[in-house]
């Protein structure tokens, strides 16, 4: 077999999902640390329903710095949190907690490999919530009911 490889781009795609929106449910959640030393929450959106019921839609993060919160409260405000006043949360809250999010495709190199990577992303006001706080359903995996 001959194969001219050369037309073929050199890429990492991590997108499972067309981009748009969805509705999502916080899947999984890893707690870290930002750059700037505040807390960090990454999470795993995953798709709720439809054709694209639980595939991964994306990754974020919220960051509990002075310049990462405003950001946070529209978030969590997102997700059916009441962020009208003092708001105590562990990480594990998210799990199960539901929202529209867009997702529109990100480019980067990786910086170790220089390989050029794909993937989804939610922009900063990309979260609408999925239902009035009254509503609000928390979906947990089965197995954790």
């Amino acid at each position: 077999m001959q194969f001219d490889f050369s037309q073929i781009e050199d890429f990492e795609s991590y997108v499972s999902v067309p981009e748009g929106t969805y509705l999502c449910r916080v899947a999984e959640v890893r707690e870290g640390i930002a750059r700037d030393g505040s807390v960090r929450w990454g999470y795993r959106l995953e798709v709720a329903e439809g054709e694209y019921a639980g595939r991964t839609a994306a990754w974020d993060a919220i960051t509990w710095s002075d310049r990462g919160v405003h950001r946070v409260k529209r978030v969590l405000a997102s997700f059916g949190i009441d962020t009208r006043g003092s708001v105590e949360l562990e990480a594990s809250d998210l799990i199960g907690l539901r929202a529209f999010a867009t997702l529109e495709p990100e480019e980067r190199e990786d910086p170790v490999t220089g390989r050029r990577q794909v993937r989804l992303r939610v922009p900063y006001a990309g979260y609408a919530p999925a239902e009035t706080s009254a509503e609000r359903v928390r979906e947990r995996p089965p197995g954790e009911r």
